[in-house]
């Protein structure tokens, strides 16, 4: 089916890996422009790069810290110079620390908050008025079943993926009437980097919550993001779709 994505310019945050080079990848296979974000690991963006244009869309390597209003400026205009106006966005960078509430201080709060949130905020402003300009604009944030039940060990990342969730819906609504949609996405536990210090038998205690019992892939988590930023997803807005293997069911 036609997804509506060819030729369409994208910026992923965070997008070197994890959930973020899997949806890169399914974009390039959509035929997207990809600007793949990234920090720190360039030669990781540079694979993703690679992956992209294997798959059949162009891509291009940004680096920005998404919590810094100057440098999420810089990386928008050179996508702008490079691909034209963007029209797909990812909120997908963030930061994880599995800490209980004695070891949760106020700069660990903060660079959560930082990272996972505000940086999303950055980024969609940095946008939102030329979509709203051209009155076509696909945001799809990653936020994380974390926002949406109690994590004891993950306070301050919890509560950003919660605001996360919040901003979405409150977003959505207020640029609907031009065309542009905003959805969030809320994985559950995902095949990636995250889990390299998680001890086996909590993975496996975690597993057998799961009414289908077993880790995803981050292509599953890919293709609802895909699926939200398609034509296919076009009478959808300002939803959170839980992609957790049933781990966390909504209403």
């Amino acid at each position: 089916m036609d997804e509506g994505l060819e030729g369409r310019t994208a910026i992923v945050t965070g997008g070197s890996r994890g959930i973020g080079r899997a949806i890169c990848q399914r974009l390039g296979e959509a035929g997207a422009n990809v600007a793949i974000n990234y920090v720190r690991s360039e030669h990781s963006a540079e694979e993703v790069g690679q992956m992209v244009e294997s798959a059949g869309g162009k891509a291009h390597l940004v680096r920005a810290d998404v919590s810094s209003e100057e440098e999420v400026d810089t990386m928008v205009t050179e996508v702008q110079r490079r691909f034209g106006p963007v029209e797909l966005l990812v909120n997908n960078a963030g930061v994880f620390d599995y800490v209980g509430h004695d070891e949760t201080t106020p700069a660990l709060w903060q660079r959560a908050l930082d990272i996972n949130l505000t940086g999303a905020f950055l980024v969609t402003w940095a946008v939102k008025s030329e979509m709203i300009e051209r009155r076509f604009g696909r945001i799809v944030n990653v936020s994380s079943i974390a926002g949406l039940r109690a994590r004891p060990m993950s306070i301050a990342y919890a509560a950003s993926k919660a605001g996360l969730i919040g901003f979405t819906k409150s977003l959505a609504e207020a640029v609907a009437p031009f065309d542009v949609r905003v959805n969030a996405v809320a994985p559950g536990l995902i095949a990636t980097e995250i889990l390299d210090g998680v001890a086996e038998q909590q993975l496996q205690d975690i597993i057998a919550a799961t009414p289908i019992p077993r880790i995803g892939d981050p292509a599953e988590v890919a293709e609802m993001v895909v699926f939200l930023l398609s034509d296919r997803a076009s009478f959808t807005t300002g939803q959170t779709i839980v992609t957790s293997g049933g781990r966390v069911l909504l209403p």
